[in-house]
């Protein structure tokens, strides 16, 4: 991986630090370190969101994922479908998950053992990290500046994403991080196979098993990183555009500053 620029953001809590790395072509690459695995925390193995799932596209859009997930370095990714869960046996490790609709937005579940389905809208940001905590998983806050107003919930996260459909957002979301206390992750909130690991996280375990993954999050050893070429970077500014259309990106955070 080549790495361009790092920004340390100190948690307010004391926990440990987490790093916003920005990835370029044509730099010098890290040191590898054997305990450090690239994971995308936020993917999905299908594009449309119709009719309740598992369907018949999603081992194919699964096994599609993980073709283009190995192509770009990755160890593993998390399966994160909107409320369900989704995983089977591929090219590359997969991690279970569940994107939970809450009543305020959307938080990741991803752990040994996320819930198989949940109701759009039935449970609070709250609920859903205890429904977390409970089956021995992580609750990450998806993409807090789309769609979404649960990071002035009270519910008490593990991790904060930075996005891969929204690395504008990258100052703010360190900055509510650190309002929470929480370590940044990196997901690349893919629905289309070439959108998988433009954002993915480091993260620092002996054994990649869904239980130490969990742990890790919570732990704080995880490092986000953001991989964005040419491509990436154009379908970026349609994403935002299509987003503001839908009214569904917040102009001002929580600290009143513009982004």
């Amino acid at each position: 991986m080549k790495v361009s620029s790092v920004r340390d953001g100190l948690l307010g809590d004391g926990r440990r630090r987490s790093r916003v790395v920005a990835v370029r072509k044509n730099e010098a690459p890290s040191a590898p370190n054997p305990s450090v695995f690239a994971v995308d925390l936020h993917t999905h193995s299908r594009f449309f969101h119709l009719g309740r799932g598992p369907t018949r596209y999603d081992p194919v859009g699964l096994r599609a994922n993980a073709l283009v997930a190995r192509r770009r370095g990755l160890d593993a990714f998390a399966v994160t479908n909107h409320d369900y869960r989704y995983t089977a046996e591929t090219s590359l490790p997969t991690l279970p998950g569940v994107e939970v609709s809450t009543t305020l937005g959307h938080v990741l579940v991803v752990g040994p053992d996320p819930p198989v389905r949940t109701t759009p809208g039935a449970l609070t940001p709250a609920q859903a990290v205890e429904l977390a905590h409970d089956r021995g998983c992580a609750a990450i806050l998806a993409h807090p500046y789309r769609n979404s107003a649960a990071r002035r919930s009270d519910a008490a996260f593990d991790a904060v994403e930075l996005n891969g459909k929204n690395p504008e957002h990258v100052r703010r979301t360190r900055r509510l991080a650190a309002r929470l206390g929480c370590p940044l992750v990196g997901g690349s909130d893919a629905h289309y196979p070439f959108e998988i690991g433009r954002a993915f996280t480091r993260i620092d375990v002996d054994e990649l098993t869904p239980a130490a993954v969990a742990a890790a999050i919570r732990a704080g050893d995880v490092e986000p990183v953001v991989d964005l070429g040419r491509v990436h970077r154009i379908l970026d500014r349609a994403y935002t555009e299509l987003h503001e259309r839908k009214g569904w990106m917040d102009v001002v955070d929580d600290g009143g500053a513009k982004t």
